[in-house]
């Protein structure tokens, strides 16, 4: 039975190749990552504003929560549209400083020149 075994140091072509996925891999993983961070932070930011305005207390957080829902259903179709609109400019605001913030995160870091060949 034959097995393909490549010599240490010697990089063929499916070596290359595995090593291009596996930096797409990468690159992918650590800006899904990145993504979702950002994504957290924010929902963490508008659920530390209705705490603010609930006195920091579980019980008025709830209650503010209430009072946005309950006036949210009744409604009509404009005032949705421009609470929805408002919503989405506060998240792409909130979203723009946490990654102005975290700028230095959004590539993943390089290897140096020995780790490379370690790794």
């Amino acid at each position: 039975m034959a097995t393909n075994i490549s010599k240490p140091g010697r990089v063929g072509t499916g070596g290359a190749r595995r090593s291009e996925w596996r930096s797409i891999a990468n690159f992918t993983l650590h800006g899904l990552g990145f993504v979702g961070s950002t994504l957290l932070m924010t929902w963490g930011l508008f659920f530390l504003f209705f705490l603010a305005l609930g006195g920091f207390s579980f019980d008025g957080f709830i209650h503010q929560l209430n009072n946005l829902t309950s006036r949210y259903v009744v409604a009509d179709a404009a005032r949705t549209g421009a609470f929805l609109n408002m919503f989405a400019i506060a998240h792409m605001i909130l979203s723009a400083a946490i990654i102005t913030f975290r700028r230095d995160r959004i590539l993943p870091e390089r290897k140096s020149e020995g780790e490379r060949h370690h790794g």
